[in-house]
């Protein structure tokens, strides 16, 4: 449920070689903590095995968009995979290269095309004939071309959750597999597009390397046509969306999903072309927690209730998925303690959908800590101001050391940039 840079000594859980406790005395909860060992063992997984082999790791920078995170990534020379303007900017002030960023994303405006355009990214992964043609408009009144991949959806059952599901024809992305060699065509006939490569990505949260391989059989398909047809393809980009463990899931073991995937396509005759990486959750997921302190314990005719102070705008995965993260004491009841109840873990924000975990088995007292396992993606990165909440803060420890990467939000500043009507 959490990489081995979370464990507890003599009682006490602890990030690398610090003490939850002192983190939570220290900078106060919510707080996000992150193990800069755990991201770093997580990205050599991927990085180790794709060596000596054409194959590149593009970090997806929704999933955890804090900039020392995204440093760490930088440091080890990783490329990067945004959906938006604002993450090109988080990407180039964490130190990463515009020249080793994709972009995707199913509605890019012009502005952060023509942003993009002057910076150098690596490739823009498009999803729609009308994409194409704003960015051919765009990269046109700069004088450039801009390189472009497709997003082909190969309508793939990730077998995920609906909401990340991505490679269905139901879903909003991509360019529908049927359509996709059409595409190609009208953008190989726009003069200031350069066509680069093929995209795919079918979901989030999948713990089978098969649709994987279903996916890669059937853009392999495509680029055999698309080359008969004359339009050659550099680069293969398979996406992200591997799973990692939140419960009882059994998501292969990164490298090996990676040398599969690489064999596949190298089997098919394609080992000349360049491949693509874009993991988010895996790299970051089980690299962070999220520390909570228990305000109430409520007892109630059908539930009771353990009220804590981080709430659905901190960590919104379980109100909008249903997603399950594990949820334990930073301190272990020693032996001979009061029985562990069964409490809904629940926070102050006014939802009855305000929640954490649900029917959790605890023994805990009013003002102990608990860690929320699995936080690193989509954790902060998703959090918000309801109800006027200042966001947590998030730290990351490096050995013995503890570095602030972000400073806890100001009631003042929620609302600094509002303004009354006059008089």
């Amino acid at each position: 449920m959490t990489s081995s840079a979370f464990a507890y000594i003599d009682g006490v859980l602890h990030a690398e070689r610090v003490s939850a406790v002192s983190l939570a005395e220290q900078f106060g909860t919510p707080l996000y903590v992150y193990s800069r060992a755990a991201l770093t063992r997580a990205w050599h997984a991927y990085a180790d095995a794709c060596q000596g082999r054409r194959a590149t790791v593009h970090v997806a920078v929704k999933a955890n968009s804090n900039l020392a995170v995204l440093n760490v990534f930088a440091r080890l020379g990783a490329g990067f995979d945004i959906v938006s303007g604002g993450e090109l900017a988080r990407v180039l002030a964490a130190g990463g290269k515009a020249e080793n960023t994709v972009f995707s994303g199913v509605g890019k405006r012009a502005d952060e095309m023509r942003d993009a355009l002057i910076a150098g990214v690596k490739c823009f992964n498009v999803e729609s004939i009308p994409e194409l043609d704003r960015l051919n408009a765009v990269a046109a009144a700069l004088g450039k071309k801009a390189p472009v991949s497709l997003r082909v959806n190969p309508d793939v059952d990730a077998k995920t959750h609906p909401y990340i599901s991505t490679g269905l024809k139901s879903n909003k992305f991509g360019v529908a597999f049927d359509e996709a060699r059409a595409a190609y065509h009208a953008a190989a006939a726009m003069p200031h597009l350069e066509v680069v490569g093929i995209d795919c990505h079918i979901g989030s949260q999948i713990t089978e390397i098969a649709p994987y391989l279903d996916a890669v059989d059937k853009l392999l398909d495509l680029v055999e046509q698309l080359e008969a047809d004359g339009i050659v393809l550099g680069h293969i980009d398979v996406g992200g969306g591997l799973g990692i463990t939140y419960q009882d899931e059994t998501p292969p073991e990164i490298g090996a999903f990676v040398r599969t995937v690489l064999e596949r396509i190298e089997a098919r005759g394609h080992g000349q072309r360049e491949v693509y990486f874009e993991p988010g959750r895996s790299l970051v997921g089980n690299a962070g927690v999220m520390l909570t302190r228990v305000e109430f314990l409520k007892p109630g005719a059908e539930k009771n209730f353990a009220i804590v102070d981080a709430a659905m705008n901190d960590l919104a995965r379980p109100a909008m998925y249903e997603a399950f993260h594990a949820i334990e004491p930073v301190v272990q009841a020693p032996p001979g303690s009061a029985p562990a109840g069964v409490y809904d873990v629940v926070g102050p924000v006014c939802e009855s959908g305000d929640w954490l975990g649900r029917e959790r088995r605890l023994a805990v007292s009013p003002g102990e800590l608990l860690a929320v396992y699995s936080a690193g993606a989509y954790g902060f990165a998703m959090s918000s101001n309801y109800n006027t909440r200042p966001r947590a803060a998030e730290v990351m420890v490096d050995g013995d050391q503890v570095h602030v990467v972000r400073v806890r939000e100001e009631v003042a500043q929620l609302f600094a940039n509002e303004t009354i009507l006059p008089d």
